[in-house]
Order: C-alpha cells, then sequence, then structure tokens
C-alpha cells in the first residue's frame, strides 16, 4: 500500500502501513490514517480529554522501552499498555497529554451502564514495524480490561523508583477484540461525533458497548520451536541484567534453584508450598512443589518439579538435562526447567512432539518478567538478589 492511499484504507489486523519519505514527522502513517490524532507519543485521540469528549484513541507502542514493557499475549488476546507518567517529579495524572486521565475515566466508564459504555473511545494499537523509517503495523481493537480479570488487574496504578524518588504509573490492561477489519467509514463517523454503534460499527465493538462481551482475538502458537535469538534479551541492559544473575551466584549456582523457583511465583501466583531440594538427594529435581487449582474453599493441587540451570550465554541446556527431569516426573505431574540462557531445538521439540508437560523458562524470559515486576535495571535487580538471595556466611 502506498503512504498516499492511507487516508482511505480500512484497518486489516497485523497490516503493514509504511510511513512517507520526507524525512519529516509528516511522514508519520498513523496520522495520515487517521487525521486529527497527531503524529507523536504513545497516547493519541480525536477530541479533548480536557473536555470529556474523547472520540477515537490510538496507543502506539514501539517495543523500545524496556523499563515500561508494553506487551501483547498473541494467544489470550490480552495487551498490556504502561501510562504516561515515566518520570519522577510529577503526580499520577499530571501528564502532557493527559493519557494517564484518559485511562482512569476509561476504565472507569467500562464498568458503567451500556450508556457509560458507549462514551468510551475505541481504542485502536499499532505498533512499531520495523527498526528504520516509520512504518506501523495495526495490531487489533480494543477494548478495556478483559474477561478473566477483576477491576483491580485492569487498571493498576503502580510503583516505579528513578534514583531516589518514587512515583506512580498506570498499568493497563486491554482485550484484542476478535475484529479483523475496522472499515474506514466507521472509524470516520466515530472521528466526527456520530453514534459509534451505527453504520458499520464492528459487531465486537457493539457487543462490548451494549453487554461488555469481551471477544478477544485469539491466536494459539504453530511454532512452539524458539531460536536462540528469541530466548535471549535482544538490548543491553537486558543481557546485563542476565549477566548480574549469573554473577550473583557465580561459585554457588546451587543457590540459584532458590531464585528459580521465586521466578516461577512471578509466572504462577498460584504456587503453593515449594521446596529446594538437597544438592545431594534432589534426584533429578532442584525443587518439589505444588500448583493450587479451584476456589479457596476446594482447591486441588498438582505436583511439579522444578530444574534450575545458571548457565552461561553460550551455554544451552540440551536433551541430556531435560530428560534427568522428564525422567523424575510421576503421572499427573509436570515439569519447570529454569535457566538463564537458552534450551536448544533438539529439547524444546522432543517435549513438544511427546507432549511432556514441562514449562521451559528462558532467558528473555527472566529479563521480561523483572521488568514487568519493576526490576528494570540492573542495580534494581542486584539489590533484589541482595535482599533475596544473599551469600552464605562463612
Amino acid at each position: 500500500m502506498a503512504f498516499t492511499a492511507l487516508r482511505t484504507a480500512d484497518l486489516l489486523v497485523d497490516g503493514y502501513y509504511p510511513g512517507g519519505s520526507s524525512g519529516h514527522a509528516g511522514d508519520d502513517p498513523i496520522a495520515k490514517l487517521l487525521p486529527g490524532v497527531g503524529n507523536q507519543g504513545g497516547f493519541r485521540y480525536v477530541g479533548s480529554q480536557r473536555e470529556g469528549d474523547v472520540r477515537l484513541a490510538v496507543l502506539y507502542t514501539t517495543g523500545d522501552q524496556p523499563d515500561w514493557p508494553d506487551s501483547l499475549d498473541l494467544q489470550t488476546g490480552l495487551f498490556t499498555y504502561y501510562g504516561d507518567n515515566r518520570a519522577a517529579g510529577r503526580e499520577l495524572h499530571n501528564t502532557s497529554r493527559r493519557g494517564n486521565l484518559l485511562l482512569r475515566d476509561v476504565f472507569s466508564d467500562s464498568h458503567g451502564t451500556p450508556e457509560q459504555r458507549k462514551k468510551v473511545p475505541p481504542f485502536l494499537l499499532f505498533e512499531k514495524a520495523t527498526t528504520q523509517g516509520r512504518g506501523v503495523r495495526f495490531r487489533g481493537l480494543l477494548a478495556p480490561g478483559g474477561p478473566a480479570l477483576t477491576p483491580d488487574d485492569e487498571l493498576q496504578a503502580i510503583w516505579r523508583t528513578t534514583g531516589r524518588e518514587r512515583f506512580q504509573n498506570y498499568r493497563a490492561r486491554f482485550t484484542v477484540l476478535d475484529c479483523a477489519t475496522v472499515p474506514r467509514t466507521w472509524i470516520q463517523g466515530v472521528s466526527a461525533g456520530l453514534d459509534p454503534l451505527a453504520g458499520d460499527c464492528p459487531r465486537e465493538w457493539a457487543s462490548w458497548v451494549r453487554g461488555r462481551a469481551d471477544l478477544p482475538l485469539t491466536a494459539p502458537a504453530t511454532t512452539l520451536i524458539r531460536s536462540r535469538e528469541e530466548q535471549t534479551p535482544q538490548d543491553a541492559q537486558g543481557r546485563e541484567i542476565l549477566s548480574a544473575i549469573r554473577a550473583h551466584f557465580e561459585d554457588r549456582e546451587h543457590d540459584f534453584e532458590a531464585c528459580a523457583v521465586a521466578l516461577w511465583r512471578l509466572i504462577a501466583p498460584n504456587t503453593g508450598r515449594c521446596e529446594v531440594t538437597r544438592p545431594s538427594r534432589d534426584g533429578g529435581r532442584d525443587a518439589v512443589g505444588q500448583y493450587h487449582l479451584g476456589p479457596v474453599a476446594d482447591r486441588i493441587s498438582i505436583d511439579f518439579a522444578l530444574e534450575a540451570k545458571c548457565y552461561g550465554v553460550d551455554n544451552s541446556v540440551g536433551v541430556r538435562e531435560g530428560s534427568r527431569l522428564i525422567s523424575r516426573l510421576r503421572h499427573r505431574h509436570f515439569g519447570v526447567l529454569v535457566t538463564t540462557s537458552y534450551f536448544n531445538s533438539q529439547l524444546q521439540r522432543e517435549i513438544r512432539d511427546d507432549q511432556h508437560p514441562v514449562a521451559l523458562v528462558c532467558g528473555r524470559d527472566i529479563t521480561d518478567l523483572l521488568r514487568q515486576h519493576g526490576y528494570s535495571t540492573v542495580p534494581a535487580v542486584k539489590t533484589w538478589l541482595e535482599e533475596q538471595f544473599p551469600a552464605s556466611q562463612a
């Protein structure tokens, strides 16, 4: 598609929309696709937040903010986005684009009546498509919240620290609706202030407004073998975080097992009892524990075994290590394999082809996880390590 044709284009999920070639801000394709939203920033919208008249909103994520890791889960259709108070010295809602105010009001209205939800602007998600140029990819039509989330989970004010200054920002969760095409005619009507449920309104948006029916666009993975590049951080800070972890447990790799358990708890909060085994008696398992399912008053527990490998960046986890864990799994148990490096393709293929119930947590998963929980810098990670896993006293 040509840059000059963007103004009349429909929005197709995962469609690519090129930028211009003039070498200035006018090359921005989002401004061309959606006149009135502007050509800068992660929050963009048509209308006035100050006057409560935002009719259409855009969330633009570049993927180059490791301290604020926006993320799209393609398998569940859940999108996590961080607000625009990303530096100390300002109150949560006092931002130049008033993006956090918009989030506050939108998520409040999303739990109201259909008439209140009708005031919620449709959110359109775009992501930077290339490392060079201004091309973007449309990732979907968003509705605030999600079918499996509580209101507290949908919009949270989280604390971050810069230097010695603490401040708050929003972490918002949206559902990507199962809508393959957003019609140009509907975009134009909504932007002009017409009834958002009229004309070519996507039925998924109408369903959400009328009954808050979250119809997520889910896309189960067809390729479950991750490359080395996909399993290791691609930014310098992420690599430094993993190096800090490895350095902290140098010459005492057994102590990393407790860290691996803590990381697994961040991934799976319903993990219950979990005990690190003694090195001489682990039986191929560094830790054993239980994962709880069901209501609090009547839970069932599934046993699991965990193996931890504090390996260097060039040392992969292979079939030998995986087979050791798999051989110890009993009927109706599952396994967890955690490493600061990566899993080779042969191990991944054998686990997937033979349908072994083993979760693989690689180096990049670890850095993404720590960032999502506020440990986004090397000093913050080092402090966490020193507080939670101090070196044994001689």
